[in-house]
């Protein structure tokens, strides 16, 4: 019957998830090292003295490739298996429209579940036990991006997951919310940014989330919790500005 699992579907699941993991890994693998080969080019030295750290780095990344990797890949198998979610290929499933809107929307709620997470792994216990992990990077690196504790980890995976079974999305567009998600995630962890200064110090740059917005939380701890976007902070009073000018050696 349709609506048992079978112990096919199960192994089909399970190789989804297999498959999704060892995507995960080689995209972490290749995207941070694409940007720390940039940083060696930019700004050599940089991470010089940093191997132990950035060992650490890739170590706890590739375990939370496996974390996001699991519920990722049976949530591909529900779409494609079972029309679980409201992904969708065709492009007139949906006005046209919706495509840049539900891109945004995607980011927006991404953000907001980010923010209050991050914030919470702030608390005392919660960062004892795990947050402590990503801010053992002094200074992040481009390969701290998924250094992550299990319990955060699963805190990030759950809401893109979650988030395919509410509101549609069309597959590419789906596709261009990882690809955000993947970059961002690097690029303000490099600890030099990337970005030109027109761009940041503008009106765009104001309310984006970069390299020199996010360096000010590692070095504070308690403000800057965002992720791609400055409103909360701003809202919540949390927005400590961007880092000192020079601080990335430019």
């Amino acid at each position: 019957m349709d609506g048992i699992m079978t112990t096919g579907a199960l192994i089909a699941i399970a190789a989804s998830a297999a498959a999704m993991t060892v995507i995960v890994g080689v995209r972490y693998l290749l995207t941070s090292g694409a940007f720390a080969l940039a940083t060696r080019s930019v700004r050599p030295g940089l991470y010089k003295g940093l191997d132990s750290q950035i060992g650490k780095e890739i170590r706890w990344s590739l375990l939370s490739a496996a974390i996001y990797g699991i519920p990722a890949g049976v949530v591909a198998w529900g779409w494609q298996e079972r029309g679980w979610t409201q992904i969708y290929a065709d492009p007139a499933a949906m006005p046209l429209w919706w495509m840049p809107v539900s891109l945004v929307v995607y980011l927006f709620a991404h953000d907001t579940w980010f923010y209050w997470t991050h914030r919470w792994m702030h608390a005392p216990r919660p960062f004892r036990i795990a947050h402590a992990v990503h801010h053992a990077s002094r200074p992040p690196t481009a390969w701290a991006a998924m250094a992550f504790h299990p319990i955060e980890a699963i805190t990030g995976a759950v809401v893109i997951p979650a988030l395919v079974f509410f509101v549609p999305i069309h597959v590419g567009v789906l596709a261009g919310v990882l690809a955000i998600m993947t970059v961002m995630g690097v690029t303000n962890h490099m600890g030099w940014e990337i970005f030109p200064r027109a761009l940041v110090h503008s009106r765009l740059g104001s309310v984006l989330i970069t390299a020199s917005h996010h360096q000010v939380h590692h070095e504070k701890y308690r403000c800057n919790y965002g992720l791609y976007f400055r409103f909360w902070d701003r809202l919540c009073g949390t927005d400590a500005g961007l880092a000192k000018p020079g601080w990335d050696g430019r």
